[in-house]
């Protein structure tokens, strides 16, 4: 009677994935990239909080704890320096929009000589790729035309990086993630790639993928429909709101609209494997110096939300706020890294302390403090003396059960960790 009930569970819930999930996505124009993007933004965001005192300045704003201030402020200060972009994705949608075939077609293909180059003399990010235009009928054709220049130029110029990621904008229906599976065998199969290797970033960004016409939740189907093709899910911001007709000046990450949506996706997510990502705030850290402390306070308070929800990634749109997002997200796990090793140390050396932690607790605890060792806001000595624990063995109890499918190394090495300290 359960031998599908098995086979439903390890093939469509087969568990969390080890690999490395991107802390932010930033988002540019593809015609803006250059081999020295990242390390642009990282100076330009330094930069910003001169006049503040630099990050240790602005993090004393923002946090108010002076302990905290002296373990984050440091650790931000590196991480923009040596890794200021963790995900870049170059955009040929909405921030790009319709320039004629000849021009996207060339930035495209400038696309490509950037991507490869920069991962060719190690300063690309970890995690790159493309937002390509809808598979609606309007740009479904141009959109497919940039995918097949930009895969079919990285094959020929030496390989696909192992943190590609490509962004299926704007779905609607389940028909259209069918129609990108069918396209990612198409193209492996033109160029002589594993079955599999080709994944996808879905965005939720139209209320027909939370709510179908036939009352079912598409983007949980989605998901399933595209097994091992799918490895995260991203809520577009101000599409989803302006869909529901809610007024600019009240489109937001903290919409209780946005609140429903994102639950949907966290709840389709669950067990997959599928990683989450919250979406952006407009408000950039621009203007007079009262209007870029409100919007670094708000940027900041956002992401610390988000993490606090299980959306441990975001998107930024300024250098700015890469600031605030490694100052809230540092904060997040260096504020609860010293709960979490007494309990993890106590659940492994099966002490009995304050809380009584079972296995799937325990995972957790793991699992937030792999989190934190991946961004830099932790390092391996401080966990491995006081959670008892060396980064291999938290590995092990954080991802017990490994994904099943096509996971070919789109997502990177699940002992990959920041290169800051």
């Amino acid at each position: 009677m359960l031998r599908s009930t098995d086979t439903l569970l390890e093939t469509a819930y087969p568990g969390e994935r080890s690999s490395r999930q991107p802390v932010h996505t930033v988002y540019v124009p593809a015609d803006a990239c250059t081999p020295t993007l990242a390390r642009e933004w990282g100076e330009r965001a330094l930069a910003a909080t001169s006049y503040v005192g630099g990050p240790a300045g602005l993090a004393a704003a923002i946090l108010d704890d002076d302990a905290l201030v002296a373990e984050v402020a440091p650790r931000v200060q590196a991480k923009l320096e040596a890794e200021p972009i963790e995900d870049l994705r170059l955009d040929f949608e909405d921030g790009y929009g319709d320039r004629g075939d000849a021009a996207e077609d060339e930035d495209a293909l400038a696309v490509v000589r950037h991507i490869a180059t920069t991962v060719a003399d190690g300063t690309a990010p970890p995690f790159l790729g493309i937002r390509f235009k809808c598979l609606e009928a309007p740009t479904r054709a141009r959109g497919l035309r940039t995918l097949d220049l930009v895969v079919s130029g990285l094959v020929d110029a030496g390989g696909l990086p192992d943190g590609l990621v490509l962004t299926l904008a704007k779905v609607t229906t389940v028909d259209q993630v069918d129609a990108m599976v069918r396209v990612c065998e198409q193209l492996e199969a033109a160029h002589g790639l594993p079955a599999g290797r080709l994944r996808f970033e879905i965005q939720v960004e139209t209320p027909q993928l939370v709510l179908g016409a036939d009352g079912t939740v598409p983007v949980a189907r989605a998901l399933h429909r595209a097994p091992g093709r799918v490895s995260s899910l991203h809520y577009g911001t101000y599409d989803y709101s302006a869909s529901l007709g809610i007024a600019a000046q009240h489109q937001a990450m903290d919409h209780p609209a946005a609140d429903h949506a994102k639950q949907a996706m966290q709840v389709a997510v669950a067990g997959t494997g599928v990683h989450l990502s919250d979406g952006s705030t407009n408000i950039v850290p621009v203007g007079s110096p009262d209007e870029i402390e409100a919007a670094w306070r708000l940027h900041a308070r956002l992401v610390q939300r988000s993490l606090s929800a299980g959306f441990y990634q975001g998107w930024d749109l300024h250098p700015a706020q890469l600031v605030t997002r490694f100052i809230a997200t540092y904060a997040f796990f260096r504020s609860g890294f010293a709960p979490a090793a007494r309990r993890l140390d106590s659940y492994v050396s099966s002490r009995s302390g304050g809380v009584m932690d079972e296995p799937a607790t325990a995972r957790a605890l793991a699992r937030f403090v792999t989190r934190g060792l991946s961004c830099g806001a932790l390092d391996a000595a401080e966990v491995t003396a006081r959670c008892g624990l060396s980064p291999d063995a938290l590995d092990a109890l954080a991802f017990p059960v490994r994904p099943r499918g096509a996971s070919t190394g789109t997502d990177g090495p699940s002992t990959q960790r920041s290169s800051t300290p």
